[in-house]
């Protein structure tokens, strides 16, 4: 893991086709711009948790609903 500090107007490259440049910064957080490819998802952290949480759920359902149609 790579931690970095940067100032407000600074920015951070990753590859070189994704740049993340901080915006604002308030007490508790940062307002942060990212410039990539169409082609790259960019997700919230706990967005992308909550959609893999229920994608399990959904898939457990469905295999306890074959199960019973089984029978």
């Amino acid at each position: 893991m790579l931690v970095i500090s940067r100032k407000k107007g600074e920015s951070l490259l990753i590859g070189d086709d994704i740049e993340i440049t901080v915006v604002k910064l308030d007490d508790n957080s940062v307002k942060l711009s990212i410039s990539a490819p169409k082609s790259v998802t960019i997700l919230r952290k706990e967005l992308y948790k909550e959609v893999e949480e229920e994608n399990k759920n959904a898939a457990a359902y469905d295999i306890s609903m074959l199960k019973k149609i089984g029978k």
